[in-house]
């Protein structure tokens, strides 16, 4: 705490180098592993609450999340192809 107090009396904190804008907490990196770190948070209670509440197996929640997985990138991968062979007006 001392070491902290000194840090802000003694200015010490104007000869350190701010953050680059590429590492900022408003960047479009951090901005990323955020939604990253809330998705795999996601992950992690519903495999929780498929295996404690539902009471299905370890590999059976696995089963489940890869399938979802599989069904989410045929849809994106269909979107992906219907909006790419749309014509350029």
């Amino acid at each position: 705490k001392a070491a902290f107090i000194n840090f802000i009396s003694d200015e010490e904190w104007k000869s350190i180098e701010p953050v680059s804008s590429w590492f900022g907490p408003s960047s479009f990196l951090m901005s990323s592993m955020s939604a990253l770190f809330k998705l795999s948070m996601w992950i992690r209670h519903g495999h929780g609450y498929l295996t404690e509440n539902l009471g299905i197996p370890v590999w059976g929640s696995y089963a489940v999340f890869g399938l979802a997985t599989l069904f989410l990138g045929m849809v994106l991968g269909l979107v992906s192809a219907v909006l790419g062979s749309t014509p350029a007006a």
